[in-house]
């Protein structure tokens, strides 16, 4: 029988990754999921706790699927303590997904927004030639940089690493690098995930060269299926209307990159 993706599915995690001392992978079987979409998302219940949306992260066993998550709020820190053994409850995979180009690709992720990026790692032609950057704090805060050059192992590619502190890689912002090769090389296509801030640098940097370029935004998220509203950004609903957003598009929204809604819906700056 088809399962409805509106309704929860209990699984159980079987394996966790501890991939910084604040992110964990969270790996369990679920053949749905497995197949999701670049970009596309699930709504995850910690019992006894809350739901939250997250970007699902890939695995390399057949099967099976992910979620990688920071600590940070009560669920996203219930999340990471989930243990081995433990269960979870899954909804979805919502959303739409990237468009996925052919040619020289520039793929840019600031923490757990590197999760869709590593999916659509595994889209890309061998023919492609990938550029990844890796934002973080700090060394001890980087993540999947071995993964993607794994993912790449067939193909063209480049992995930057930039960490805020210089302790890693390059010293700064990764935006400071998207500006930079974004005015040097003629990409095909640019995709971005993490903080909106550095999102919006990013899409303002590839619409300035005309490039095209996609955002996986974020928002607060209660119900994933548009019914609550609470993910609203302008006229758009991040959960039905994305979480993929085209440079072209989010150029005409006033709230991208410059407000954003707390619990109670009340617009706040960054």
């Amino acid at each position: 029988m088809q399962r409805n993706h509106n309704h929860t599915t209990i699984v159980t995690v079987e394996k966790v990754i501890n991939e910084t001392p604040t992110v964990r992978t969270l790996v369990f079987s679920d053949e749905v999921m497995s197949q999701a979409l670049p970009g596309q998302f699930a709504m995850v219940w910690i019992p006894g706790i809350n739901e939250l949306p997250m970007s699902i992260m890939i695995s390399e066993e057949s099967g099976k699927t992910a979620f990688t998550v920071r600590k940070h709020g009560s669920a996203s820190t219930g999340l990471f303590n989930i243990e081995e053994g433990q269960q979870i409850g899954v909804r979805g995979p919502y959303g739409n997904s990237f468009d996925v180009k052919e040619g020289n690709l520039l793929l840019v992720g600031g923490g757990t927004g590197l999760v869709p990026m590593m999916r659509l790692l595994t889209f890309v032609k061998p023919t492609d030639n990938v550029t990844v950057l890796i934002g973080a704090k700090s060394k001890d805060e980087v993540f999947f940089e071995d993964l993607a050059n794994s993912l790449l192992k067939n193909n063209s590619h480049k992995i930057i690493v930039s960490t805020d502190d210089g302790s890693y890689g390059e010293k700064g912002y990764v935006t400071d690098l998207v500006e930079k090769l974004v005015s040097e090389n003629p990409y095909d296509g640019v995709y971005v995930c993490g903080p909106e801030i550095m999102m919006h640098k990013t899409v303002l940097a590839a619409n300035s060269k005309n490039i095209f370029v996609q955002a996986s935004l974020e928002r607060m998220m209660k119900c994933g299926v548009g019914i609550c509203g609470s993910c609203c950004i302008g006229e758009d609903l991040v959960c039905k209307d994305g979480t993929i957003f085209d440079g072209n598009h989010l150029s005409q929204n006033k709230e991208f990159g410059i407000f954003h809604r707390n619990k109670a819906g009340i617009l706040e700056n960054y």
